[in-house]
């Protein structure tokens, strides 16, 4: 952990639980690894803001030199904010109006489209100009099925069997393929997976001789688990570079830039989650933990069967007293509201505090004010260990705003 038990407790003093933290030093850190990933090619990084889209992680993410993905105009404002230029931000929509199209097109974003219909929906309202097309290559992997985003039996991408289709409608309004993109899936702790996608992909993009842009995707995965072994970027770095060299020796364009998408990879370690006990029951057999971490603050557990390691900060002089096999749960009216279950933990007293780890991807981003709960609040720990909110905590005022009433 990259803070101290006695500076936890401060936190929740000074700002309240639940709380997210963020250490800029880990988020820095991952960004370098990303872009020494491939030194040797005409690569650029863009991290996928979904999975965090607080202002100040984007402004530390593009001081660093990565360029962002945007899936909606919401991400496309905030991105602007954190100071990327227009033409550092890829809009990949996924079934969306002409309006949306258009919001990207009248700030010069490149808008990538998801289906054929969509393609001819962007050539009607913006005739003779950019586009990028998102394939899917037939193949996906990932955590769990509902993050695997290509394949036979997922909503994203155009099939590769349609290429004559995208030709045809490409002619039809005069516009100009910048680029493909796809993603196969998330949370890939062995990058064969990627490698394979990648390989596949680019058979695709030789029905295209002239792209300016090859991205690749993302999906790159951490360790949730003590016992799993991170990726090697190392590895994956060869692996990616060989396949690509192979592909540029055939390849018209020599100039064109492959892209990669990490998300995840990027902001899951940096971040932690904080809370506080404020229950320690038994029913029947089983002991319960209960916590200010409810679902509607991290809400991976519930969606995803997703692990986090969590750990319990004892107050006080930090005596323990035991270990017990116990459940935290959050106060969400649910029978699902666990963070997680059945975990071999110190006995745990009211007062005490929980911490959930590698809490930085799909954390906030994900929250929601169910049961009329309050959003938490975000603090970042700077490189010379300073605390700094860098987002308020919901009010009750702030809950109830945009309510019209007589």
């Amino acid at each position: 952990m990259f803070i101290t038990n006695d500076m936890c407790f401060r936190l929740k003093e000074k700002y309240g639980t639940p709380l997210y933290v963020y250490s800029e030093e880990i988020l820095r850190e991952k960004c370098r690894d990303m872009k020494n990933l491939l030194p040797n090619k005409n690569v650029r990084i863009n991290y996928s803001a979904k999975a965090n889209t607080n202002l100040e992680i984007l402004k530390i993410i593009r001081e660093e030199g990565l360029d962002v993905d945007a899936m909606s105009p919401g991400e496309i404002y905030i991105e602007l904010m954190a100071g990327f230029k227009p033409e550092q931000i890829f809009y990949i929509s996924n079934n969306v109006s002409a309006e949306e199209m258009k919001h990207a097109i009248d700030r010069n974003i490149l808008v990538g489209v998801d289906s054929l219909s969509q393609l001819e929906t962007f050539g009607q309202i913006n005739p003779g100009g950019r586009v990028a097309v998102r394939f899917n290559p037939g193949i996906g992997a990932g955590h769990h099925e509902k993050v695997i985003t290509a394949g036979k039996k997922t909503k994203f991408g155009v099939q590769k069997e349609f290429i004559p289709e995208v030709k045809a409608i490409l002619q039809k309004y005069n516009l100009t393929l910048a680029g493909i993109n796809q993603h196969i899936g998330s949370l890939f702790l062995d990058g064969k997976a990627y490698v394979d996608g990648v390989k596949s992909f680019l058979e695709i993009a030789r029905e295209f001789p002239s792209l300016s842009f090859i991205d690749m995707g993302g999906g790159f995965g951490v360790p949730y688990r003590k016992e799993e072994k991170p990726l090697d970027l190392n590895k994956l770095g060869d692996e990616l570079d060989k396949v690509l060299s192979d592909f540029l020796k055939e390849y018209p364009n020599k100039d064109v830039v492959f892209k990669m998408e990490p998300g995840r990879y990027i902001v899951a370690e940096c971040g932690i989650l904080l809370g506080t006990v404020h229950s320690v029951k038994k029913n029947y057999d089983n002991t319960y933990i209960g916590t200010d971490i409810g679902f509607n603050v991290l809400v991976r557990p519930v969606m995803y069967d997703s692990w986090h390691e969590v750990a319990i900060i004892k107050k006080g002089d930090g005596a323990g007293t035991g270990e017990e096999t116990a459940t935290i749960v959050g106060n969400i009216c649910e029978t699902g509201d666990i963070l997680a279950k059945d975990r071999k933990l110190p006995k745990a007293q009211v007062g005490d505090m929980v911490v959930a780890f590698n809490a930085g991807a799909y954390g906030y981003a994900m929250s929601s004010n169910y049961n009329c709960r309050l959003r938490p609040a975000e603090v970042l720990i700077d490189k010379n260990g300073n605390d700094r909110l860098i987002r308020r905590r919901d009010t009750l005022e702030s809950l109830v705003q945009n309510f019209i009433t007589e």
